[in-house]
């Protein structure tokens, strides 16, 4: 299959790299813990607060939202939590490259919380099941409360980062699964 899969569900559709994830971990079901920035995520790491079962979902890190930078500071911590024994994922409408390694990742994932995809009313505590045998990935949250949710309004762009020169372009780009380009 080329060591990725498209999984897909509730949540959207996702790319899953397959090839570098032992197949014991190609199912992960647990709570997740949602960040807007990997930074914080990094933070939770070092303070403890991720050391248990969890997905990692780092949201707003898409085309429309941010062009979507590379996740890759990461893939560290979390193959030291798996490396303690935990069931650990991530989940992103964002992007790692190639050196995602042995964790499993749901990437890319559209449509994304920018443009109001699901993944942005995810809540922590929240349990997700992300499978690469049945290409899913689902919230298990009871589908009325899901439908009542609101998806969580886009946080401020970092100033400063040099993305804001391109806000304009990114309002009108496309899912990163249509390449992610604002040239119509």
């Amino acid at each position: 299959d080329g060591g990725m899969r498209l999984v897909q569900g509730n949540l959207g559709r996702a790319t899953f790299k397959t090839s570098a994830v032992d197949p014991a971990r190609w199912t992960i079901e647990a709570p997740v813990r949602v960040f807007a920035d990997q930074n914080d995520a990094l933070a939770a790491f070092k303070a403890g607060e991720l050391d248990r079962d969890v997905i990692i979902v780092v949201r707003f890190q898409g085309p429309a939202a941010n062009g979507m930078p590379e996740l890759h500071k990461l893939t560290p911590p979390m193959g030291v939590l798996q490396d303690k024994g935990f069931a650990v994922a991530l989940l992103t409408d964002g992007r790692m490259s190639g050196a995602s390694g042995k964790v499993p990742a749901a990437i890319h994932l559209t449509p994304e919380a920018a443009k109001g995809g699901p993944i942005a009313k995810l809540r922590d505590g929240d349990v997700v099941r992300l499978c690469a045998n049945r290409s899913s990935i689902e919230v298990l949250v009871d589908e009325a409360e899901w439908a009542a949710r609101m998806p969580v309004p886009i946080p401020p762009m970092h100033v400063g980062t040099g993305r804001e020169l391109f806000a304009m372009m990114r309002v009108h780009a496309d899912e990163a699964e249509k390449g992610g380009s604002a040239m119509l």
